[in-house]
């Protein structure tokens, strides 16, 4: 599966964005840099999305890769950081390169089951300051990411069902 898209960036720069299915990311690398995840976190039957009041939109957990972390690493450290939240069991969606007009970046896309470690009192970055529980059905309502982000909430939303029909 590719989807191929454009976006403007935050920086005002027309952007292309390839993303895929059933590929592994860690592969075909080149000169692309894996530097990203987010993570499509479910709490019982509710997607998790984050605030970042800094940059003034709804988002989905995640954030930056650390050296030496795996993309499964830093999906469990960026959905606790960013939401408090547990990290119980984590499967790849997918994920999309991103060609910048310098560089072409990498970012993973992931199915999570999280359960909260206590109450979200703010990440350490301090760029999230507010956490929601939302049907995942409204997710457009507050993250807009097109074409990919329409397949990817239908394939979080999908995995979400077979994950809680396993053990039936």
């Amino acid at each position: 599966m590719e989807i191929r898209s454009n976006f403007v960036s935050s920086s005002g720069q027309k952007v292309e964005v390839i993303y895929y299915e059933d590929l592994d990311p860690d592969k075909n690398l080149d000169n692309k840099i894996l530097n990203g995840v987010h993570g499509f976190c479910f709490c019982k039957d509710k997607l998790v999305i984050v605030y970042a009041e800094n940059k003034g939109y709804w988002t989905l957990p995640g954030g930056a890769i650390e050296l030496g972390e795996t993309y499964e690493e830093a999906t469990i450290r960026e959905v606790q950081e960013e939401s408090n939240m547990k990290v119980l069991h984590q499967e790849l969606i997918g994920f999309q390169d991103i060609y910048e007009p310098n560089r072409t970046i990498r970012q993973t896309r992931s199915f999570c089951i999280v359960e909260p470690y206590g109450e979200f009192n703010g990440d350490p970055d301090g760029d999230i300051t507010e956490i929601k529980l939302i049907d995942p059905r409204d997710f457009k309502k507050y993250i807009n990411w097109g074409n990919i982000g329409d397949r990817l909430i239908e394939k979080a939303i999908e995995r979400l069902r077979i994950y809680n029909n396993r053990s039936l």
